[in-house]
């Protein structure tokens, strides 16, 4: 069964980055699309950012400029570089597919940004 680790979260003021990474257990080479979503308290979790097997790139509009998701297929991973963080980001961030059939989703990591 895959597997989903996330890391990288933390406090950081409002305008600071951080970089966020999600192993994989097993072979992502063949996933179409990852994507890093996040839940902020009380609200539905959303898809922030995604990335497909030939690298194109999809972002909300409430990160869009701020945000850049990566992958590495030989690391099995998938990153999501954060500039310019607002408040309003605070959310735990988690990574799965997009799409159909997802894996069961990891712990996440948690984001705080303060004002």
């Amino acid at each position: 069964q895959v597997q989903l680790v996330e890391s990288g979260g933390g406090l950081v003021q409002a305008g600071g980055s951080l970089r966020l990474s999600c192993v994989v257990s097993g072979s992502i080479f063949r996933i179409n699309t990852m994507g890093w979503y996040r839940q902020a308290p009380g609200k539905q979790r959303e898809l922030v950012a995604r990335i497909t097997s030939d690298r194109t790139t999809y972002y909300a509009d409430s990160v869009k400029g701020r945000f850049t998701i990566s992958r590495d297929n030989a690391k099995n991973t998938v990153y999501l570089q954060m500039n310019s963080l607002k408040p309003e980001d605070t959310a735990v961030y988690y990574c799965n597919k997009v799409g159909a059939l997802l894996f069961s989703w990891g712990q996440g990591t948690q984001v705080t940004v303060s004002s």
